[in-house]
């Protein structure tokens, strides 16, 4: 299939519909927590952050659908821009239901709303590679109901849509600009992703950043002792395959950031591993539901 043509568009457009799901926050099946996975949770200093993200994400795109004169991409993006409210709405109601700190935040739209589209999806494509690996280890490890990770679940998946149509979104308006931005499509792009990597990289180096705006590199720590770079990048890499398998190979799938971690869990492979202690246990990820006591009255001084 041709990038930038109307075939194109129609199954980027298609394949984005039918992803879609119906539901509203307040009805999904929210478990009761107890005191442990509360503390837990109250202890993850993430909720602002993610709030905020999710808050200004669905009046951007949908300033940059009221720009897009073709209808079919118009709908794929106000349909997007509804997810990414709905997505805020569940943060909002995950707050409020258990009680988790975050500061009150307010939807910010761009002067520039395509130019921040852009680069806000390059930055999705490279948070969602780490997020990925994140829920998968969190699920793994944190001590929290499977119920709520099987809402968070179809969030993820929703983000997995988002970015392959955004990435051939991307594509098909670069082609169809003009022959400069047909032949700069690829340089371009990576122009993005290396924006998207150097704003990371200082949110981590940052000490004055936000507190959790940086949670999709230093998160699992929260939940999971003893990590490496070789488990996070295995989990992000496995999770990345799983969640994108699905979809038509005729469309474009996110590659650059994948490849680059094969290749340094192909590296990190290749370094020497020091030996265990006798017991072997050392250097195994541990669970947050070994660390938390049984005495629920000592949870708060370990949580």
């Amino acid at each position: 299939m041709k990038i930038g043509s109307p075939a194109h568009k129609e199954l980027l457009c298609r394949t984005f519909f039918e992803g879609h799901r119906k539901y509203e926050p307040a009805d999904l099946p929210w478990p009761d927590l107890d005191p442990d996975a509360l503390a837990l949770l109250r202890g993850i200093p993430f909720w602002t952050h993610a709030l905020q993200a999710e808050e200004d994400a669905g009046p951007m795109i949908s300033a940059v659908a009221e720009r897009e004169p073709d209808p079919l991409l118009r709908e794929a993006l106000e349909l997007q821009a509804y997810e990414e409210a709905r997505h805020a709405r569940i943060i909002g109601h995950m707050i409020q239901r258990y009680g988790l700190h975050a500061d009150e935040v307010h939807a910010d739209v761009p002067d520039d709303a395509v130019a921040a589209f852009i680069d806000f999806g390059f930055e999705e494509c490279l948070d969602s590679f780490g997020a990925f690996g994140l829920f998968k280890l969190a699920r793994e490890h944190m001590l929290v109901p499977d119920a709520l990770f099987d809402i968070f679940d179809r969030v993820m998946q929703e983000e997995a849509c988002h970015i392959v149509f955004f990435i051939n979104w991307y594509a098909h308006r670069q082609v169809n600009l003009d022959p400069v931005a047909r032949m700069l499509r690829t340089p371009r792009a990576l122009w993005h992703y290396a924006k998207a990597v150097r704003k990371l990289v200082g949110l981590v180096r940052d000490d004055d950043a936000p507190e959790g705006k940086d949670f999709v590199v230093t998160g699992a720590s929260a939940f999971v002792d003893n990590l490496t770079p070789r488990l996070v990048i295995a989990a992000s890499l496995a999770e990345n395959e799983r969640r994108l398998a699905h979809f038509d190979r005729r469309l474009i799938v996110p590659t650059l950031l994948p490849r680059l971690a094969a290749l340094a869990l192909a590296a990190l492979r290749l370094v020497p591993v020091a030996a265990a202690p006798p017991v072997g246990e050392a250097d195994r990820p541990v669970s947050r539901r070994v660390a938390i006591p049984a005495n629920r009255e000592e949870t708060s001084r370990v949580a």
